[in-house]
């Protein structure tokens, strides 16, 4: 009796499975179906008009290695890699209005009105002007966008990966300082341009150009007494007419051969320009189980995945007229779970280049599934801004956040 009954378990145990399978492929089948019907609606009406960012099934959302360190764990020093949907950045300006006023009497159509009242449309409804001392510009990056600052939308997350901090971190801040000379014609023709544009604006530049030019030659000939003074600014003042004619005599020309003087170049040290910071990264894999092995193949495609271009489209081949931006990463160096008390901070970062080095053991060796026992992985991350002295206003003392950006 009692194998009997473990015949009929087993053959229960059977159909089940056998339902289950059915279920698995005409779902499969449904699935394809509507898939098929899908496309061929796109391909009948031209496809979708508006790009929806599809989900990655090929990986997990959360990966980290090594697996035995697992997600929940806050012991030691990790590198926390998060994947962000990309936001473009927008520049836009804010101002208030106002009720705009006429200017002096007038009449349009039956309706009169005096100076300083309000203007009325065709509707009758008031004119909107903007106030130009409230006009201010709006320019925000990648990164503020992501963050959710004015004009931004929250971020969206689209997989976490959490690795050992690698080996040589370090940072890298820099900004660009250049060369810069003026001589003192070129400073007094700038100071006179600015005088002319805000305290004299009726005045035409020519006007204070030839006020230039009288003042510094009235200067020379009764105020300096050293007469090789005198005889240099003449001569480059020559020198400098001479050029407007198409002579191609420079100041400094004309002032050498006349006195065998220079004039003072002024030479200084003057700020450019902003860069932007890059961050190398090593990292190396050296899977000990089936389970390691493939969260190490999740990292590996999770990541080239995401710094591949989208077509956005449903076209096939090269895609449509226009390929959208990759994922961005936000980057984090952890300490026991929570921000690292010591290492920098980064702002949103793009995943600029990737190599993957499969013989990292000096040759190719595999295990038997064919997983390579040592995997060296590279990553370049460049910043999407440039790092500004604002960036450190959240920053106080004693407030265990690190050395900053």
């Amino acid at each position: 009796m009692s194998s009997n009954r473990r015949a009929e378990a087993s053959l229960r145990r059977r159909n089940r499975r056998k339902n289950k399978e059915l279920g698995t492929l005409s779902e499969s089948s449904e699935t394809k179906k509507n898939a098929n019907g899908k496309n061929n609606k796109l391909n009948q009406t031209g496809g979708e008009s508006k790009y929806k960012p599809r989900e990655a099934t090929h990986h997990p959302k959360v990966m980290v290695y090594p697996v035995a360190r697992g997600p929940r764990s806050i012991t030691g020093d990790t590198l926390l890699i998060k994947c962000l949907e990309y936001v473009p950045p927008q520049t836009t300006s804010s101002y208030a209005m106002r009720t705009a006023t006429a200017d002096k009497a007038g009449k349009i159509g039956d309706r009169k009105f005096d100076k300083g009242d309000p203007l009325l449309n065709s509707k009758g409804l008031p004119v909107k002007e903007p106030v130009p001392e409230t006009f201010k510009m709006i320019n925000l990056g990648a990164s503020d966008r992501i963050n959710g600052l004015t004009g931004g939308k929250k971020e969206k997350h689209i997989f976490y990966v959490e690795l050992p901090i690698p080996q040589d971190v370090n940072d890298n801040n820099s900004v660009t300082w250049g060369d810069d000379t003026m001589n003192i014609l070129q400073l007094a023709g700038l100071a006179v341009a600015q005088k002319a544009l805000t305290q004299e604006p009726g005045q035409t530049f020519d006007e204070a150009k030839n006020f230039l030019t009288s003042g510094i030659l009235t200067g020379a000939t009764t105020m300096i007494k050293d007469e090789s003074v005198k005889q240099g600014i003449v001569a480059a003042l020559t020198g400098k007419a001479f050029d407007t004619f198409g002579a191609n005599i420079n100041a400094n020309s004309a002032l050498g051969r006349a006195t065998g003087m220079a004039l003072n170049s002024n030479l200084e040290l003057l700020f450019d320009s902003v860069n932007l910071r890059s961050f190398p990264f090593s990292v190396n894999f050296s899977p000990r189980t089936p389970e390691e092995s493939m969260m190490v193949k999740h990292i590996i495609r999770a990541f080239k995945s995401s710094m591949a271009a989208k077509k956005g489209t449903s076209d096939e081949g090269q895609g449509g007229i226009f390929l959208r931006a990759p994922d961005v990463f936000q980057l984090r160096y952890l300490h026991r779970g929570k921000d690292h008390p010591f290492l920098n901070s980064f702002k949103h970062c793009a995943l600029t280049g990737m190599q993957v080095n499969y013989t990292n053991a000096g040759t190719f060796a595999s295990y038997e599934d064919g997983t390579p026992v040592s995997i060296n992985m590279n990553l370049t991350f460049k910043e999407l801004n440039p790092i500004y002295f604002e960036d450190y206003e959240e920053f106080t003392a004693n407030d265990n956040k690190g050395v900053g950006f």
